[in-house]
């Protein structure tokens, strides 16, 4: 079989030069002029004084470099979002000073933020921590916190009273003996309650860790994915009692065993029901269509997204899905290893995807970076989402090697010009922006409640990154807090079109994203210079519709299902 054979039609037509059209109305072509955006860093300035620690070591575990998870949760409920940092633990060659733990850092609402995690019971100590994912399993009202690592998982279960506690054992969520990688909640079987799918990755042990690399000083590397033997993803289905039940190969999730490292769930064919995309490394990516039954079937051959145009597999590591064309279907980011190409899928609309990675003028810049966190985001309200890219090597001693790779990498931005195809813009957003750094996790959020959107950034064996997004609300935009009743109380599986003028946006509410990290709950819209929206409308997972008129832009709102408008305090930050 030539790789020709796992072409779709439409990606042998691009690579032939064809040209392949995508269904629906495209997004408005966006002005050349760029509003000045800039990113700085503030987590210093903001109290937060965390440092991932990975355990390093001259033997090279392999744990030491896969991790750093971060995400938000507004674990409150005061319509502020606090931020959780992930962290490694002592290893039998690494014994610390002090206990290492993960750190809850509370928004305070004043530009900066306080370490409450002795007080809320969430450091997952012992625990060697990858990823975090954060969903109302029971529908109470408050987020609850899934941290993934090595060996095992920790779900802290929010208490409504500024605490946690560890239920891992009475869930049956605890994923022992396997590397949990990245996690989603989702409403899978569209039953009311969060389910939970966990990515996985490779059997390594301290046993089997192996001399990779050249013999000599200096020289010992860690060791390749191919090395070890792969591991399925883990599902997990609500039992709707505050337990869950390992549904993994009755479900057909477990019978493809991979590399996990990202995953998004997200409706890619628009039928209602969410389905899984799950990237692995080296080794053809994953998507789990969803039967609607209970099972899934996978499908990334077909769909044309399990490798590239040129019908090799990579090494796929983070993930995200958005629209980027305006025709309601959600296509795909892939971020990859240097001497890869961070790949673009276009939804085709027909359930295949088009390698859209040299159309969308991504191409080459990326060829010698290596992306984790990942995120479509729009970073200066202006209607088209953008691309971000948290960047860092997996080998800390790569330049050696490669002369033109380093292990610590600036970050990427790609400003979506309206169709979907990209500009680097990285130079144009400042310093703190463009500081190398080895940067694993990333999760985007409003925490000041501005309008614009802001990057949390876990930095592997680092200290972490919060970077302000200054001058992106000079333009209009519109955040909304979705409140499922009859569906799953985060909202999870919801689609949404926006109507603002001559703007038509869609989006959903997503499970997992980017690289083991946790993204802020709101849907956020930039709007460009339109100060009213026209119209939204919110199909929910149940299958009821919500429908708003003739709002104005610049504010966050909540939506309840069944209810409409609701209040529900956003307070903006104002800074110390």
């Amino acid at each position: 079989m030539t790789t020709f054979s796992v072409f779709t039609r439409r990606q042998m037509l691009k690579f032939m030069g064809g040209a392949v059209v995508a269904a629906g109305s495209p997004l408005p072509l966006r002005s050349t002029a760029i509003n000045p955006v800039t990113f700085v860093d503030v987590a210093r300035a903001s109290g937060i004084l965390f440092r991932h620690d990975n355990a390093w070591s001259p033997e090279k575990y392999l744990i030491e470099t896969m991790g750093s998870g971060c995400g938000w949760i507004d674990y409150d409920q005061n319509g502020l979002q606090d931020l959780y940092l992930v962290n490694g633990a002592a290893t039998r060659l690494y014994t610390p000073k002090n206990p290492l733990r993960s750190a809850l850092y509370r928004n305070n609402g004043d530009g900066t933020f306080t370490d409450v995690t002795t007080k809320t019971g969430v450091g997952a100590e012992g625990l060697f921590g990858m990823g975090v994912a954060v969903g109302d399993f029971d529908n109470d009202g408050y987020p609850d916190l899934f941290v993934l690592g090595y060996g095992r998982c920790i779900l802290y279960h929010n208490n409504a009273d500024g605490t946690f506690t560890d239920v891992t054992a009475h869930a049956g969520v605890g994923n022992k003996g396997k590397w949990a990688s990245s996690a989603a909640w989702f409403d899978y079987d569209n039953d009311g309650k969060l389910d939970l799918i966990i990515a996985n990755y490779v059997d390594w042990t301290p046993e089997n860790n192996y001399w990779c690399g050249d013999k000599g000083p200096e020289m010992r590397s860690y060791c390749h994915p191919d090395v070890y033997h792969p591991q399925p993803a883990t599902l997990y289905h609500n039992n709707r009692d505050g337990t869950f039940t390992d549904v993994s190969l009755r479900s057909g999730i477990a019978l493809k065993q991979g590399n996990g490292l990202g995953v998004v769930t997200f409706d890619y064919d628009n039928d209602g029901w969410q389905d899984v995309f799950i990237t692995n490394d080296h080794m053809p990516n994953f998507l789990f269509h969803n039967n609607r039954n209970g099972t899934f079937e996978e499908v990334g051959y077909a769909a044309g997204v399990a490798v590239g145009m040129d019908g090799q597999f990579e090494a796929g590591m983070g993930t995200d899905a958005a629209d980027l064309t305006g025709n309601g279907h959600m296509d795909l980011i892939v971020t990859h290893l240097d001497q890869q190409l961070a790949r673009v899928y276009q939804n085709a609309g027909d359930a295949s995807f088009d390698d859209a990675t040299f159309r969308s003028k991504l191409s080459y810049a990326t060829f010698h970076m290596s992306g984790f966190g990942t995120r479509f985001m729009d970073y200066d309200n202006d209607g088209a989402r953008d691309l971000f890219m948290a960047n860092g090597h997996v080998l800390d001693n790569i330049e050696r090697y490669q002369a033109s790779v380093h292990y610590a990498e600036p970050k990427l931005m790609f400003r979506n010009t309206g169709r979907g195809l990209f500009e680097d813009v990285s130079a144009q957003l400042g310093k703190d922006f463009l500081t190398p750094c080895v940067s694993r996790g990333a999760a985007v959020s409003d925490f000041d409640n501005d309008g614009d959107l802001d990057i949390l950034v876990n930095n592997n064996g680092q200290p972490a990154q919060l970077l302000r997004n200054d001058g992106g609300n000079a333009n209009h935009w519109l955040e909304i807090f979705l409140i499922g009743t009859h569906s799953n109380r985060d909202g999870v599986g919801a689609r949404v079109k926006l109507v603002a003028g001559d703007l038509t946006l869609y989006d959903q509410r997503k499970g997992g994203m980017s690289y083991q990290s946790a993204q802020d709950p709101r849907l956020h819209f930039g709007l460009g210079q339109r100060a009213n929206v026209n119209s939204i409308e919110i199909t929910w997972p149940s299958g009821s519709v919500t429908k708003l008129t003739n709002l104005n832009s610049d504010q966050i709102i909540a939506v309840k299902e069944g209810e409409g408008l609701v209040e529900r305090p956003f307070p903006r930050v104002v800074w110390k």
